[in-house]
C-alpha cells in the first residue's frame, strides 16, 4: 500500500491536479472551463500511467519527468494569461483557445505537411548518399585527406542559409532550391563525422584486414563503416536537425504550403494563435521523426547493447 501511494504522488501527477483546479475555477481574464482541453490533458496524464506500467523502471522516471515538464510549461501558460493577465493576450492567446484552433485547422497542417517531408526526405537522403561514401574516400586517403579537410573545415562552418538566394535564383523550381539548400546544410555534419571517424579507426583492425587481402571497398563499407557507426549516426543526427531548422527557413521565405510557410503567412496577418499552433505542430513532427531515427540507430547500433552485457 505505501508503495502504490509514493507512485501515485509524484511530481507530474500534483501538477496535473493543480492544472485541473485552476482550469476548473472561474477564471477572472476569461477562457472558461473548455471539455476538450480538460480532456487532453487527461489522456496525457493516462498516457503517463500507462507507460509507466509498461516501461522500465528508468523510463519510468524519464516519462514522468517529461510528464511534469509539459503540466508545469501548461500551467505557467495558464496563470500568465487566464488568471493573471500578465501576458498579452492577443500575442499568448489563452491555452484552450489554442487547442480549439488547432482542432480547426489540423486538415490545413497536415496538408502542408505531406509537402514539407518530401523536401526533407529528398534532400536528407541525398546528404545520406552523398556524405558517408565521400567521407569513406577522403578518409581512407591520406593525401586527399589532407587537402581536403581543411576545406571541409572552412566550408561546414558557412550557414547554408546563404546559399537561398542563389539556390532560387538557378533552379526552376522553389522546392529544388530548397532541397539544395538542405543537402548543404545535411552533407556537412554528415561528411566530417564520417571522415573524422575513418581517420581516427583503429589501424590494427585495418593491418588485420590487409593480411587476409581485404579489397578496397569491403575494407570501406565492411569494416570501416561498421566500425565507425556510432560517429556516423551522431553526424546524421545533427545533419537530421540541421535539415528541420532550413526546411522551416526555407518555407518561411519563399513557400506557398508547408509547416513553416503556415507559421509564416498567419504571423503576417497577426494571427498569432495559428502561429503557435504551428510552431506547436513542427515540434510534435520533429519529436517524431527524431524518435524514428532514434529506433533506427537503436537497431543499427544493437551489437553495442549486445557487447555490453
Amino acid at each position: 500500500m505505501r508503495r502504490t501511494i509514493k507512485e501515485q504522488l509524484n511530481l507530474s501527477n500534483a501538477l496535473f491536479l493543480l492544472l485541473a483546479l485552476v482550469i476548473l475555477s472561474p477564471a477572472p481574464a476569461g477562457g472558461g472551463i473548455n471539455e476538450l482541453y480538460l480532456l487532453l490533458l487527461i489522456a496525457l496524464l493516462e498516457l503517463h500511467s500507462v507507460g509507466a506500467g509498461i516501461l522500465r523502471a528508468g523510463n519510468i522516471v524519464q516519462i514522468r519527468d517529461i510528464t511534469a515538464i509539459v503540466f508545469g510549461i501548461i500551467l505557467l501558460w495558464q496563470l500568465l494569461t487566464v488568471r493573471l493577465g500578465v501576458l498579452d493576450a492577443f500575442l499568448f492567446p489563452y491555452p484552450e483557445e489554442i487547442l480549439e484552433l488547432f482542432a480547426a485547422n489540423i486538415g490545413e497542417i497536415f496538408s502542408g505537411l505531406g509537402s514539407s517531408l518530401l523536401i526533407l526526405g529528398s534532400a536528407y537522403f541525398l546528404a545520406l548518399a552523398a556524405a558517408i561514401p565521400a567521407g569513406l574516400l577522403v578518409g581512407w586517403q591520406r593525401r586527399l585527406y589532407n587537402a581536403v579537410h581543411p576545406i571541409s573545415k572552412v566550408m561546414s562552418a558557412v550557414p547554408p542559409i546563404v546559399y537561398i538566394p542563389y539556390a532560387i535564383a538557378l533552379l526552376p523550381t522553389f522546392r529544388l532550391a530548397s532541397i539544395l539548400v538542405i543537402f548543404i546544410g545535411a552533407f556537412w555534419p554528415i561528411f566530417v563525422s564520417t571522415l573524422n571517424g575513418t581517420v581516427q579507426f583503429d589501424k590494427k583492425m585495418i593491418d588485420a584486414a590487409r593480411m587476409l587481402h581485404v579489397r578496397q571497398h569491403q575494407m570501406l563499407f565492411r569494416i570501416i563503416l561498421p566500425g565507425i557507426m556510432p560517429q556516423v549516426l551522431t553526424g546524421c543526427s545533427v545533419g537530421l536537425i540541421f535539415s528541420f531548422i532550413l526546411l522551416t527557413s526555407a518555407e518561411m521565405i519563399g513557400a506557398t504550403s508547408g509547416i513553416g510557410w503556415y507559421v509564416k503567412y498567419y504571423s503576417d496577418f497577426g494571427d498569432y494563435g495559428r502561429v503557435i499552433v504551428g510552431i506547436i505542430f513542427i515540434g510534435i513532427v520533429v519529436t517524431a521523426v527524431m524518435w524514428l531515427f532514434e529506433r533506427v540507430q537503436g537497431y543499427l547500433l544493437r551489437w553495442q547493447e549486445k557487447s555490453e552485457r
